[in-house]
């Protein structure tokens, strides 16, 4: 089958209901959103059978909690039960925001960072589970709770915690906001990324030209993948040619065009397009030629 997933992320409590409508549209897997959530409070086994009884064959790609562990203990503490159960789900990516102090600048958040995430780090590599690192954000000189939003940051933070099982959870969007070009991120970074989100932007660069970045005016747009800059086919070449095997998740409601009544319309749009854009919207193992199909499978194993 293809190595890359294609899903989108849903609420953990809504999780039950919206899967059995959307699955049969041709959703590969899931992310499980628990915004809002207090993970250490909840029925793991109750909630895990209640959903993992509606798939259908699509699977749980990711569990999401978005927080600030540098910060808070009692985010540490959901972040600790997160990775103790994500098997529950047949699922072994966590996605998260490194947080932050927002006092400080982002050099100076890395002794915290360090002593933070080596547990969490290490019981996740016990575990089984990897830890992708959410890139959104920014502040680097100080006001940022999540410190992990950039290349300079993310050097920084996976050479203060060197593991396997901390990487990032990648996407366009978050380049283009801060007009970085996404191919040349990727491909500096594509064996780190253990998660895609995705979502994409459209950068206006006549509204730059005319007021540039700190004016307040709006330069940059939260896009639906197939509606924004970046061409997804040499993200998922670069992806797959690094070796990534795992799933990409559009991260919906964000695409200001598309919000509300357009949003899964827009969705199934780029559910097709993502599809496309990884080599195909359905398997066909179709007949070798010259054995070459099984030559070239054979140097892939």
């Amino acid at each position: 089958m293809f190595d890359i997933s294609i899903g989108t992320i849903v609420p953990v409590r809504c999780a039950a209901d919206m899967i059995p409508i959307l699955e049969p549209k041709g959703f590969e897997c899931f992310e499980l959103d628990f915004l809002g959530e207090n993970p250490a409070q909840l029925d793991w086994s109750r909630l895990s059978d209640s959903i993992n009884s509606k798939l259908q064959g699509a699977r749980i790609s990711a569990l999401g909690f978005y927080a600030n562990p540098i910060l808070r203990e009692e985010d540490r503490n959901n972040l600790t039960v997160m990775i103790k159960n994500a098997r529950r789900f047949g699922c072994n990516v966590i996605g998260a925001f490194a947080g932050g102090d927002p006092e400080k600048s982002v050099p100076e958040n890395i002794p915290d960072f360090k002593r933070v995430w080596t547990p969490l780090v290490q019981m996740a590599e016990d575990e089984g589970v990897k830890i992708g690192l959410e890139g959104c954000g920014g502040g680097w000189r100080h006001g940022s709770r999540n410190i992990g939003f950039c290349s300079d940051a993310w050097e920084l933070i996976l050479d203060a915690v060197q593991s396997p099982a901390l990487g990032l959870e990648w996407e366009p969007c978050h380049a283009l906001e801060k007009l970085a070009d996404p191919i040349i991120q990727l491909r500096r970074w594509a064996d780190k990324v253990v998660h895609v989100h995705g979502k994409d932007g459209t950068v206006a660069w006549d509204v730059i030209a005319e007021h540039g970045i700190d004016s307040g005016a709006i330069y940059c747009w939260n896009r639906t993948p197939g509606f924004g800059d970046t061409n997804w086919a040499d993200l998922f070449t670069i992806l797959l040619q690094s070796g990534f095997r795992g799933a990409c998740d559009i991260e919906g409601y964000h695409d200001p065009v598309h919000l509300d009544d357009m949003e899964w319309s827009a969705q199934l749009t780029a559910l097709d397009y993502l599809k496309r854009c990884r080599g195909g919207v359905s398997w066909f193992d179709g007949p070798e030629y010259k054995g070459y199909a099984k030559r070239i499978r054979k140097a892939h194993i």
